[in-house]
Formats: structure tokens, C-alpha cells, sequence
């Protein structure tokens, strides 16, 4: 070979490097501000000790800092996409050498916030599904969005290529094309945001009145009638008042509902804007969100398990949500993916198919636990009723909240054992529970890997005895659980549950 082909054979070999989207170096300025708080102990000090002449100096220090870092960050960060692996390289003082084979890669999530809209570059998360959580995956920070898509596409493409050679008897399958399988518009986002009432803006709205209440030239709070009654009294409206008193509970309380009502729609509208989720040959992929734009897939055959919630009054108009739960989490504030935030069970059916998973069919043998469920919501409102009591016997008033908390809390707890259900479909467990948010959770015995059979001093004398399924991936909504059923029924659906979970 000669020298001409010996360098051409290298410079084949080389990786075709890039970098980061100069715009990374536009996102270090503005996540700057955040980062300026953690400094602000310092900058204090500086001025407790007199030197106030230096904290002004002292911060320029820092922010040149930064800056400095974040420019080095980028200048050594590079990337090169090759036929069938992603190679990473990064580190200022230590380098670091990573090398990522598409097949290793389970999900290439796209993310983009406001400002990365705004310049047209994107978050890209590279998803290895190697043990050990979120740290041994990869993340590629600013990235033109054109690329971050055919990055997705040219790894989607590897990954879709049929395993078998086409042959006249036996011809290659064809991947499937992409479905929409569900959307949310406007109206439908509308109708979910007056069912999202939230009660924790009122809270958020009285803190920040009382908060700035010295610096408002005018004491009024839209919750108290009594304001309403003084205002109405500075408009010259004295003697309509006298006869229509009730107008000032009536605006308070138009208050805290146009409040609970537009905190809730605000926020369904900014996590879930143009929400569309789409049927990939491999996976389910869930696309939201007004200011910050996710782009997050699923993968079908590391779906564990279906959690269908809904709400007290969203149950009788028929609306429901769809959570799965997966290998593959859904980032670090979420364990499951919320692949239908609002829709009717027809519209969740489908999507239960997609992942061979199916509701129980409706008027099914449901089988209830034990009333003694109850017992702990009982003893607890025992104990505030006896509190209350002697509060109102040393002469204090304020027992009488407890008494009624205590009715409140005892009547909770009965009416909620009434809606603890399960039913075995024989490949499949559904599980029943709540009264004000009810909650169905749909457990395949293929996906479950323990059982644990768990009785106590209370349930023991009773013959009864709870199941706890293990379920990999962990469940943001709480553990999956059967309370308070026989002890013989309970040991029959765990080999059950075992024996098909061995076959699979």
C-alpha cells in the first residue's frame, strides 16, 4: 500500500467531529442568574465585613469566571456520529472517552425550553438503559434542533433494520409507519384545565398579598367579604348594600374560584400544549409542552404496567388519565410516563392495546378487602375526637375543630375500604382503590417479580393477609398492593402470579 492510501485509510478512520451549537455559550449567560443566587452568602460576608467595596469586584470575578468555564466546557466537548456508534469525548482538566453503540441507545429524547426555541437548538438525551440511573447516560446539551432529529432519525433507522435477510420465501418485514394514536387541542386542554382546579394557587396568591400588603397603596383581599363589603361602601353604594349583603361572600368566593380555576387551566396549558402521542414501530412517543417542548418515547416491551386515575367528579363525566409504568423513566420529577393526561376510556383502550394490555371487562366478579382497612383512619379520628373533647372541656373553643375533623376523618376511612377491589383475569391483576381520587391499576403476572405475602397481629387472628407486588421500575403513584384479603386466597394468587411470571 502506499503512503497516499496509508493516509487516506486514517483519515477514513477518524471520526467526523462536532461541537456543541454555539448557542451553548448563549445558554451558560442564562443559566447564570440562577447560579448567581448560590454566591450571594459570599457577596454577603464581603459586605458584613465592611468591604463593600469589593462585592461589586467580587461578583464581575465570579460571573468572568463562569463564563471562562463554560466557553472551555464547549471548546472541549465534541461529538462524531458513526455508521452504528456515537462517540463522546468531554472534560476540561480530565478527558473522558465514551462510546455509545445505537444498540445500546433504548430512547433519544429531544427537550427544548424557551430560550432554546427561541435560537433554534435543543437538549438531546441519549437513554442507554444501563443500571445505575440517569448518570450513565449521555446528554448532548445544545445541539441545532435539524440535527437533533436526524441524530434521532439515523439511530431510529439502525435499530428498525429487520435482524433476517429477505429471501423470495420469506421477504423482509417493512417497518410500520408512524400513528397518531392521540391529541389534545385547545378545546379538549380548555375543558382539562376547569377539572385541573388547583388549591394550591389560593395559597400561593394569599402568601404573596400578605407579602406585598405594605407596599400596595390600598388593603384589600379579594378573599376576605369583608373588603368587598368596604369597597363597596367607598362607591356610594351604602344602602344597596344593607339589602344585598350576600354580594360580598358572593365576590370573595367568585375569587377563589376564578383563581382555582385559571391556576389550573394555566397549568395544563404550559405542560401540555399541542400534546400528541405517536405509535413508532418500537415505542410510544409523547410530544408537549408550551414553553419547554418534550419529546420523550416509550418503549413498548419495557412497559411493566398501565395506571388509570381520574377524580371524583372527572369519573362521572367519563374523563380519565393514562399513566404506564416502564423501565424507562420518565425523567427525574416523574417515574411514570402520563401518556393521556385527559381522555375518555375510549380513547385509552386503544392505546392499552398498543402495549397488550386490557382493561377488565365492565360488571367483572370484583372481589373487595377486608373492612378492616378502615381500622387506621378510625383510630386516627378516635384520637382527634379525644383531643377536641378535652379542649372543649378546659374551655377552649378551638376543640370543636378537632371533633369534626375527627367525624370527617372516621367517614373517609369507611367509605374508602368500600373501594379497595381486585380481580384476577388469569394473565392479568387490576387493582381498585380511593374514593376522591380512584385509582385502577393494571398489574400482567408476566411483568410482576415478587410477591410478598405479609400479615400482622391485627390481620393475623382475622385469616387475612396483603399482597405487595414488585414491579420493576418503581411507580411514582405509590406500591401496588392488595390489603386484607384471605390468607388462602392470598397464597393462591401468588403461585399463580410467580408460575407465569417463571414461564415468562
Amino acid at each position: 500500500m502506499s503512503d497516499a492510501a496509508a493516509l487516506r485509510a486514517i483519515d477514513d478512520a477518524e471520526p467526523h467531529w462536532q461541537r456543541l451549537h454555539p448557542a451553548t455559550l448563549a445558554l451558560s449567560i442564562v443559566q447564570l442568574g440562577p447560579r448567581t443566587l448560590n454566591f450571594i452568602p459570599a457577596l454577603a460576608a464581603i459586605g458584613i465585613a465592611g468591604k463593600w467595596a469589593y462585592v461589586a469586584p467580587a461578583l464581575l470575578l465570579f460571573l468572568a469566571v463562569s463564563l471562562v468555564f463554560a466557553w472551555l466546557h464547549w471548546l472541549r466537548f465534541r461529538f462524531a456520529v458513526g455508521a452504528d456508534e456515537i462517540v463522546i469525548e468531554s472534560g476540561v482538566l480530565s478527558r473522558q472517552h465514551r462510546t455509545i453503540p445505537f444498540d445500546r441507545i433504548q430512547d433519544v429524547g429531544i427537550e427544548q425550553g424557551l430560550v432554546s426555541r427561541a435560537l433554534g437548538i435543543a437538549k438531546v438525551g441519549l437513554e442507554t438503559g444501563a443500571g445505575g440511573g440517569k448518570e450513565n447516560d449521555a446528554t448532548l446539551d445544545a445541539i441545532g434542533l435539524d440535527a437533533a432529529e436526524a441524530l434521532r432519525a439515523t439511530i431510529r433507522a439502525h435499530r428498525s433494520i429487520p435482524a433476517a435477510v429477505a429471501t423470495p420465501d420469506a421477504p423482509a418485514a417493512v417497518p410500520a409507519e408512524d400513528r397518531l394514536l392521540f391529541a389534545m387541542g385547545p378545546r379538549r386542554l380548555l375543558i382539562a384545565g376547569l377539572f385541573n382546579f388547583s388549591l394550591a394557587a389560593l395559597a400561593i396568591v394569599g402568601a404573596a398579598m400578605q407579602f406585598f400588603d405594605g407596599l400596595l397603596p390600598f388593603d384589600f383581599n379579594i378573599f376576605n367579604p369583608v373588603d368587598w363589603i368596604d369597597l363597596t361602601e367607598r362607591c356610594g353604594l351604602d344602602s344597596w348594600l344593607l339589602a344585598h349583603r350576600w354580594i360580598a361572600g358572593l365576590g370573595a368566593a367568585i375569587s377563589l374560584l376564578f383563581i382555582g380555576f385559571a391556576s389550573g387551566i394555566a397549568t395544563m396549558l404550559f405542560a401540555n400544549w399541542n400534546f400528541r402521542l405517536i405509535r413508532e414501530p418500537r415505542a410510544l412517543r409523547r410530544t408537549r409542552g408550551l414553553t419547554t417542548r418534550t419529546d420523550v418515547a416509550v418503549p413498548v416491551k419495557r412497559v411493566q404496567a398501565a395506571i388509570l386515575v381520574t377524580g371524583w367528579l372527572r369519573q362521572r363525566f367519563g374523563w380519565h388519565e393514562l399513566r404506564l409504568q416502564s423501565l424507562a423513566s420518565d425523567g427525574e420529577k416523574e417515574k411514570d410516563h402520563q401518556i393521556i393526561p385527559f381522555g375518555t376510556l375510549a380513547e385509552i383502550d386503544p392505546v392499552l392495546g398498543e402495549v397488550a394490555i386490557d382493561r377488565p371487562a365492565p360488571g367483572g366478579p370484583w372481589s373487595h378487602s377486608h373492612r378492616i382497612i378502615a381500622l387506621g383512619g378510625l383510630v386516627g379520628g378516635a384520637c382527634a375526637a379525644i383531643g377536641g373533647s378535652l379542649a372543649v372541656f378546659f374551655g377552649q373553643p378551638i376543640g370543636w375543630i378537632a371533633i369534626i375533623a375527627a367525624l370527617l376523618i372516621a367517614a373517609f376511612a369507611l367509605i374508602g375500604a368500600r373501594f379497595h377491589q381486585w380481580i384476577d383475569t388469569g394473565d392479568m391483576v387490576a387493582i381498585r382503590s380511593g374514593f376522591w381520587k380512584p385509582k385502577t391499576t393494571l398489574l400482567p403476572h408476566a411483568s410482576v417479580q415478587s410477591v410478598d405475602l405479609k400479615t400482622d397481629f391485627i390481620l393475623r387472628p382475622l385469616g387475612l393477609a396483603t399482597l405487595v407486588f414488585g414491579v420493576p421500575g418503581g411507580s411514582a403513584l405509590g406500591a401496588h398492593e392488595i390489603p386484607a384479603i384471605p390468607l388462602g386466597t392470598a397464597k393462591d394468587l401468588r403461585a399463580r402470579i410467580l408460575a407465569a411470571g417463571a414461564r415468562a
